[in-house]
């Protein structure tokens, strides 16, 4: 699978190679957000603007990889990532650009990259979804390690695979360290942590009675109350102490030094962080506004009120291949 990836990769970059990199009549957007999630708030701004913009939707890591296998030869303008870890990734390359200072300071600096070369646009938090006929949240721990006592054992789901739960361990890694991330995961494998493959799913187990509580991200029970509505039972805990599992993990976006729209990739930037982008991630994908003072989903704690630790989301990327090789080793893979 891994030589086929590869092969994969070089056929891109061949093809680049040919197109000689982004074309100054089209905007390309390479997005790892999922066309479901984002394009209608890519229409609005295809809606408004003169240029033709053209969207390639992938898994932001796969993107991640192709950008830097098809180096000045990229056709894209714009990298939208799903996570910092990706952006984090083609930022080390030397593949983005610095971006203006009026982007950059409309968002909280421990949302974007140190050296502007991304800015968050909406934040996701972890938390713990449980099952309130099963767990009191007064008995929920502060952090992560109290998941380890034996009380715990076989109740709270992980998803090893998961790109948000690989970004949590990179994060503990940049935290704790790599010998105190791994024993933690070992030790929730020794107690019998159901895993399971993506946050929705998690939290549809939690909500059906399957398991009491899992590691996931905010936004995905906020999803699942639209869609059934009065009969989710399903709760989210925001975890008290400062560690990884408080984590808040921005999406955001980045422009390709490469690019020959320069002026209009800029124009899509700061439209994901204008007041009615802003309102789409907040009312439509549920997840935290982080510009534009547009407030969250009423239900929400206020950002500044979380106990987020205190890590440089552009160093993920530096860890989040260790991360990967800490699940399998901790036999959860």
């Amino acid at each position: 699978m891994q030589a086929k990836a590869v092969a994969l990769l070089l056929i891109l970059a061949f093809a680049a190679a040919a197109c000689g990199g982004s074309s100054g009549d089209t905007l390309t957007i390479y997005s790892g957000r999922s066309e479901e999630l984002v394009a209608p708030l890519i229409e609005e701004f295809r809606a408004q603007i003169d240029i033709a913009v053209e969207v390639r939707y992938a898994d932001s890591a796969e993107l991640a990889a192709t950008l830097l296998v098809e180096g000045d030869n990229s056709p894209a303008d714009v990298f939208f990532a799903q996570d910092p870890a990706s952006l984090g990734v083609v930022a080390l390359d030397g593949l983005l650009v610095e971006l203006a200072d009026d982007i950059t300071s409309s968002v909280e600096g421990r949302f974007s990259a140190v050296d502007g070369t991304w800015v968050g646009v909406s934040g996701r938090a972890r938390v713990v979804v449980y099952d309130p006929g099963a767990v009191d949240p007064a008995t929920l721990p502060a952090t992560e390690e109290g998941f380890l006592e034996p009380a715990w054992a076989g109740r709270v789901a992980i998803a090893p695979t998961n790109g948000s739960f690989l970004a949590f361990v990179a994060a503990k890694i940049l935290l704790d360290g790599e010998e105190a991330t791994l024993d933690w995961l070992r030790g929730m494998a020794a107690n019998g942590a159901p895993t399971y493959p993506s946050n929705s799913v998690i939290v549809a187990a939690v909500d059906d009675g399957q398991v009491d509580a899992g590691l996931v991200n905010h936004y995905y029970l906020f999803r699942r109350i639209d869609e059934f509505g009065d009969g989710v039972v399903a709760a989210n805990h925001f975890m008290s102490g400062s560690s990884a599992a408080s984590l808040v993990m921005p999406a955001g976006v980045g422009i390709l030094a490469t690019s020959d729209n320069r002026t209009e990739a800029e124009e899509f930037v700061r439209f994901l962080l204008s007041e009615d982008a802003q309102r789409f991630f907040a009312d439509t994908t549920f997840e935290y506004p982080l510009a534009g003072g547009v407030p969250a989903q009423p239900g929400l704690p206020p950002l500044d009120t979380l106990a987020t630790p205190d890590v440089d989301l552009s160093e993920l990327a530096t860890t989040l291949d260790l991360a990967t090789q800490l699940v399998a080793e901790a036999g959860l893979l």
